[in-house]
């Protein structure tokens, strides 16, 4: 009897992850990482279980890189498939669905077409996407490809979240609006908590924190999006990386005519050359940042105080808006790892019922955990995200009736 394998593929600019699943028990059996693609340099990292194994490949293009991923996946000497006709389907991420997509969905010409015309809305994000789903399609063709998008989760948001004060006119013509980022993130988090606490999902307030290159904040009652800190596109809200997040809409003309800049230099600077680059003149990596900040550079220092401070009025602002405050769940690569950005977050956050327990805060696990003091009303805790297990999740439940019987 055939094997039936699930592939899921995240496609940034020059990387492609992956992970292999088995169809009906969503266990993962592989995973790896494409890197540098377009350059002369790229690399493979795969792993199959314990074995793992990292080549210097020829990609210069995402089909090349995904050719290769495809390659190593059956014939490589750390194989996971026997053939590719085990591959039943591919479940790609993407960001940006606009509100034309308020769940996953099978990809066709239209969906695809759909997905291109939001593409100017995350620039950083959505050309990849398709890049990897017209990879997929070219090498695997006939097989289903389904599109998880990260704005779908946060359709549950109400008008008052979501529209903003401009004319509203503007919002009929250009759908011009919040959307919201990280949304599989933000979902499947608050439901992990949910089972960690030992609640229902329905019963709980709960503000989630994907902090990583980059950041949003969602507030989620009754296992709903009600608001979160990305907007129109993945440049509002927190201070990330690289993107500048909240920022006085007016320093945009003020640069145009001061700085002499066209509104796509502009553009780029604040998706590309701002954040905590920007801020620190280091890097865009936390842990850059922590060690010039502990060797004295007050910028790198300034950096990380303002990207606590700016996640902490979000946490506070949420708590208000849904009225109270249950669990803060901490993920993405800062926050599942660095725990001074976890204890300054919630410093002064005892008024809201958070107590964290310092000891516990420290301790590194791949698991959830909580983090708070067991007297502590809000509960806090730490969960590794796991994005790509959600979208193997929405790609069986999507092609199962169709595919596997």
């Amino acid at each position: 009897m055939r094997k039936e394998k699930i592939l899921v593929v995240n496609c940034g600019s020059s990387s492609i992850k992956y992970r292999v699943f088995e169809a009906e028990t969503i266990k993962e059996i592989a995973g790896g990482l494409v890197e540098r693609i377009g350059s002369e340099s790229s690399t493979l990292k795969h792993r199959v279980g314990s074995h793992s194994i990292a080549l210097e490949i020829n990609a210069l293009d995402h089909r090349q890189g995904l050719g290769q991923v495809l390659g190593i996946l059956h014939g490589g000497e750390v194989k996971a498939v026997e053939s590719l006709g085990e591959i039943i389907a591919v479940g790609h991420r993407v960001v940006h669905g606009g509100d034309t997509f308020f769940e996953s969905t099978l990809i066709d010409d239209r969906v695809l077409d759909a997905v291109k015309d939001w593409a100017e809305l995350a620039p950083l994000h959505n050309p990849p996407n398709i890049a990897g789903i017209e990879a997929a399609q070219s090498l695997l063709p006939g097989i289903p490809q389904v599109a998880v998008f990260d704005t779908a989760f946060h359709q549950t948001m109400p008008e008052k979240a979501y529209i903003y004060p401009i004319p509203y006119e503007l919002y009929k013509k250009h759908r011009i609006r919040r959307y919201g980022f990280h949304g599989t993130s933000h979902g499947y988090v608050a439901r992990k908590a949910a089972d960690v606490i030992g609640k229902p999902l329905g019963a709980l307030k709960i503000v989630t924190c994907h902090l990583g290159n980059g950041c949003s904040v969602a507030a989620v009652r009754n296992g709903k999006s009600v608001d979160t800190s990305m907007g129109f596109t993945p440049l509002e809200g927190l201070v990330m990386g690289t993107r500048s997040g909240d920022i006085d809409p007016s320093i945009i003309f003020y640069m145009i005519n001061n700085e002499k800049l066209s509104a796509e230099e502009v553009e780029n600077l604040l998706n590309r050359s701002s954040g905590l680059l920007g801020i620190s003149g280091v890097s865009n990596d936390v842990r850059d940042i922590r060690r010039e900040a502990d060797g004295g550079n007050g910028r790198a220092r300034l950096a990380l105080e303002i990207f606590a401070y700016r996640t902490k009025k979000y946490v506070g602002s949420y708590a208000a808006a849904m009225g109270g405050l249950d669990a803060i769940v901490f993920t993405g690569g800062i926050g599942e790892n660095d725990p001074i950005i976890r204890s300054t977050i919630c410093a002064d956050l005892e008024f809201l019922g958070v107590m964290l327990d310092g000891a516990l805060n420290a301790i590194a696990s791949k698991d959830a955990q909580v983090i708070s003091s067991s007297d502590s009303p809000v509960k806090v805790l730490v969960i590794p995200t796991d994005e790509e297990l959600v979208i193997a999740m929405e790609t069986s439940r999507l092609v199962k009736g169709k595919t596997l019987k």
